[in-house]
């Protein structure tokens, strides 16, 4: 049933899918149907509608716009979106110049600025179409307005109205146009790097990259080779990394706040303090001290030489042994998890009724009890989006891992990773690195997003937080 129930829900997106870009491109034939000469006209002089019946400025910046693209792809456009074909065909390279008769350097194509100006103008050119939709959208409107003999907005009232009614139009504007330039083209510029052979063989401007396809989700995922052996034990590590990570912090919160709670327990506000200050304290330079303390020659294995608790010439290997390093570096992050968690749980603890409590005691319950069936349920049905949030958060987790171990110890069975690299601080050494390996880089951080993409939504929606939300009071 379970299988059927995810068949089907993907049938119907695709279903869905379909008919969204059925009624993109009908559109278009319902205004050119609808609109009379001047609106079919407009099909190729945008702005033609609107200038005819009035909305002069409108109709100009319509055209304007319009023009500029068409100059833009006559200038550079249609060749930026040629070279997408091959990425580049001439590489760099010395040849013999017959008059001068010595070998001089010729400059060749560069695939990444030819991916780069690529992405740049296919995304100008989503931008101009959503553009020509809305400008057809507007020589209709304005045509059905003159039809019902009312007057169109000027230019001035209109402007007027993105203050106005429309103002949210125009708050919005800036930030969306910040993620798209900062956000969306870098991602997607990304995503296009894991289908090219860009690495350390084929680095522009030297030597050209090109298009290989899956092959890289091929060699990573099932080739056998050492970075397929390297990525799915690094996976395996990143997941116990996450469980570990996210359930310690958790309890840990709980019992640390429920502690604190009790009517026993004097100076709370002390006590909540001391473990806020942790927060306080930034994180890489407590990660940084750590990492210096618990070195081979580190403060701590100093004091137990002191202390006689080790031999002298000898050192507890945290840092540098793959079993202690990942131990470590679990435990650490207690330090800098479990004060979240307490101040999260503190204030749910707070909000549970008493009368559960009370009536739970009438009838015998012990507090191990009550803490499993009343306090646990309770605080988990309201941090089930957190939890998830922290596994996923713990499964990216750079600093913790970079700050206090840099993925060491390393080893030769792994590529270009070491033993407590997680896969976000494995795909920043192979972009970093001497290898500069991006195309398996961004395949990498292609699979950590479908991994942590799939995980996240898969147990949000088997949650009692999404499936009995109404229960919650």
């Amino acid at each position: 049933m379970g299988k059927e129930n995810i068949f089907h829900k993907i049938s119907k997106a695709i279903v869905k899918a379909f008919k969204a870009v059925g009624r993109w491109f009908a559109f278009f034939g319902q205004h050119f149907i609808k609109g009379d000469i001047f609106t079919k006209l407009s099909f190729g002089i945008l702005g033609l509608s609107n200038i005819i019946r009035g909305q002069i400025v409108k109709g100009l910046l319509f055209l304007g716009l319009e023009a500029a693209y068409i100059f833009y792809m006559i200038e550079n456009g249609v060749h930026s979106l040629g070279g997408l074909r091959d990425l580049g065909t001439h590489k760099q390279g010395m040849v013999m110049d017959k008059k001068l008769g010595i070998f001089v350097l010729q400059k060749g194509d560069n695939s990444m600025l030819i991916l780069l100006y690529g992405v740049v103008a296919l995304s100008i050119t989503i931008a101009f179409i959503l553009l020509y939709r809305t400008g057809l959208k507007s020589a209709l409107t304005v045509q059905q307005v003159k039809e019902q003999g009312k007057k169109p907005l000027s230019f001035r009232e209109e402007v007027r109205d993105l203050f106005d009614k429309d103002l949210h139009k125009t708050l919005m504007t800036l930030p969306i146009t910040g993620i798209v330039l900062f956000t969306v083209l870098p991602l997607f510029f990304m995503i296009l790097i894991a289908f090219t052979n860009y690495d350390h063989d084929h680095q522009p401007p030297g030597n050209l990259f090109t298009w290989v396809g899956l092959e890289n989700f091929k060699t990573i995922l099932f080739s056998g080779q050492t970075i397929s052996y390297t990525f799915w034990h690094v996976l395996a590590w990143t997941i116990i990394w996450a469980i570990f990570a996210t359930g310690l912090n958790y309890l840990g919160g709980i019992l640390l706040a429920l502690l604190i709670n009790r009517k026993e327990t004097r100076g709370k506000g002390l006590w909540r303090t001391l473990f806020v200050i942790s927060i306080a304290v930034p994180q890489f330079v407590s990660l940084l001290v750590v990492r210096t303390m618990l070195n081979n020659s580190g403060a701590v294995n100093a004091l137990l030489h002191q202390l006689g608790l080790i031999p002298q010439g000898t050192y507890l290997p945290f840092l540098s042994d793959p079993t202690w390093a990942r131990i470590t570096v679990i435990i650490v992050n207690l330090w800098v998890g479990i004060p979240y968690t307490m101040l999260i749980t503190t204030g749910i603890l707070a909000n549970i009724p008493a009368d559960l409590y009370e009536s739970a005691r009438v009838d015998g319950a012990k507090p191990v009890t009550m803490f499993f069936k009343i306090t646990m349920p309770y605080v988990l049905f309201v941090t089930t989006p957190y939890l998830i949030t922290q596994f996923i958060g713990n499964f990216n987790n750079f600093n913790v891992i970079y700050f206090l171990t840099a993925g060491r110890p390393d080893t030769l069975s792994y590529y270009q990773a070491g033993k407590t690299d997680l896969l976000v601080t494995w795909l920043y050494k192979l972009t970093t690195g001497q290898m500069k390996d991006y195309s398996f880089a961004s395949t990498i951080g292609i699979l950590v997003f479908v991994i942590s993409a799939v995980l996240s939504l898969s147990t949000y929606r088997k949650t009692a937080s999404y499936n009995r939300e109404e229960d919650f009071q």
